[in-house]
């Protein structure tokens, strides 16, 4: 496994929409273990594809307390959502920075596994959040589209002083 660049926002990459992975094999499995080594090592709760630079439709999420519930979702598709909850949410491409995002509380989503069996699940608060927000990223969205062009702003001229400082 490996550890796998992370693009930082606003790189023009991240707003690539992801490809459908038309199948389910090894390079697709390694992709996706090397994307967790990666999330977990940022430290962060979900990652995907478009992220680290590879435009497929792969996200991997682990929401847990203790980190033993890898989730890899392959062709994520969003059959239904309900409810609203209103949440900080913060992101690996766009590090520091914390801003409250409207989303659905609760979604049922349907996708391939790492084995490439189609399954659906029902999401529910944080694990429904981190769907739809590393769904986003696939479909070349970064959370911070959801907020004020000011805040866009703010944070991207934030963001440029990080990497001056850091260079």
């Amino acid at each position: 496994m490996a550890l796998l660049p992370i693009l930082r926002y606003p790189d023009l990459r991240l707003h690539k929409k992801a490809a459908p992975v038309t199948n389910v094999d090894a390079a697709i499995r390694k992709l996706a273990a090397d994307m967790a080594e990666t999330m977990y090592a940022a430290p962060g709760i979900g990652l995907a594809a478009t992220q680290v630079d590879v435009h497929k439709q792969v996200i991997v999420i682990d929401a847990s307390e203790d980190k033993s519930r890898l989730l890899t979702l392959i062709n994520p598709e969003i059959l239904s959502r309900s409810g609203e909850c209103e949440g900080e949410e913060g992101c690996l491409s766009v590090p520091g920075i914390y801003e409250t995002v409207k989303r659905s509380q609760k979604v049922t989503v349907r996708a391939l596994g790492l084995d490439g069996k189609r399954f659906e699940l029902e999401a529910e608060d944080l694990l429904a959040v981190c769907i739809q927000h590393e769904i986003d990223h696939l479909l070349g969205k970064v959370f911070v589209e959801y907020l004020s062009q000011l805040k866009q702003t703010r944070i991207k001229n934030k963001l440029a002083k990080q990497a001056r400082i850091t260079a």
